[in-house]
């Protein structure tokens, strides 16, 4: 089935800490400071870089204390077939915040790790076989392509 690994994320969210829609709640000033660590405009009491962004999780994605979020934004005149967008920022120890990684794909952390704890990441869509992005640490980078746990040529 084409859109299997689509169905398996949409699934797995709903087990996962991962929350669509209304989403985490963020303090305004810390929620303002993630949309523009984000690269996201304000246009009223909204965010937007191509659609309007949503923050969907707010954990400690690399085992250092501090949390990340990940924003989505949904949209198939901003993101193609894939219909979504996530860009990741970080919490860093002087309060800052900064975007690790941002892009089209629905964003899934694997179990392996590249620099500094951060879990590899796959960029789901359509398809079959899924970028895997490490962090190399100073920035994620493509390191190989994916299927249901077996590299892939895409």
């Amino acid at each position: 089935m084409r859109f299997a690994p689509l169905i398996l994320a949409a699934a797995l969210a709903g087990t996962s800490s991962l929350t669509y829609g209304a989403g985490p709640q963020l303090p305004p000033t810390e929620a303002a400071a993630v949309f523009k660590a984000a690269g996201f405009k304000p246009k009223g009491q909204k965010w937007f870089a191509c659609a309007e962004g949503q923050v969907s999780e707010v954990r400690d994605i690399n085992g250092d204390g501090l949390p990340e979020v990940i924003i989505t934004e949904s949209g198939t005149e901003c993101h193609g077939m894939t219909g979504e967008g996530y860009s990741l920022v970080s919490k860093q120890p002087n309060g800052a915040w900064k975007r690790m990684s941002a892009g089209t794909g629905i964003p899934l952390f694997l179990q392996s790790r590249g620099v500094g704890g951060w879990p590899d990441l796959q960029v789901g869509g359509p398809g079959f076989c899924f970028p895997v992005l490490r962090w190399n640490g100073r920035a994620y980078s493509l390191h190989r392509y994916e299927y249901e746990g077996k590299r892939c040529k895409p």
